[in-house]
């Protein structure tokens, strides 16, 4: 069975780069580019690991985050932000909102694929 990884992206080149390097590496990627939408999704699909960009528009991934990680059921999942916002007051801030890991763009097959193993 393939573990499912949620993409959450306004791009979607990103999520393109993104499903090319993972899918090849037996990985199963569902995406969406509206983080309105993301409880719905995982209610439907049930992602192993939720890459989630922080620059979006109505909800960025730092309320986004924050969010599930709140939530009973949703918090379990790991959420791996995704994002070109590199300053150190950045990174820390996500990890407040409860991020479980921290990729900046640009980030290489090998960065996304270390990130993802982790927890999937």
């Amino acid at each position: 069975m393939l573990k499912k990884i949620l993409i959450v992206d306004d791009s979607r080149a990103s999520i393109r780069m993104m499903e090319s390097m993972l899918e090849p590496e037996g990985y199963r990627s569902v995406s969406i580019n509206d983080a309105t939408k993301i409880e719905e999704v995982i209610d439907s699909e049930h992602p192993c690991v939720i890459l989630l960009d922080v620059v979006m528009p109505e909800r960025n991934g730092f309320q986004v985050c924050r969010d599930l990680k709140g939530h009973a059921e949703y918090g379990k999942i790991p959420v791996i932000l995704v994002t070109s916002k590199s300053s150190a007051s950045d990174k820390f801030w996500g990890q407040e909102q409860g991020a479980d890991g921290y990729l900046t763009k640009p980030f290489t097959r090998e960065d996304l694929l270390r990130a993802v193993r982790r927890f999937a």
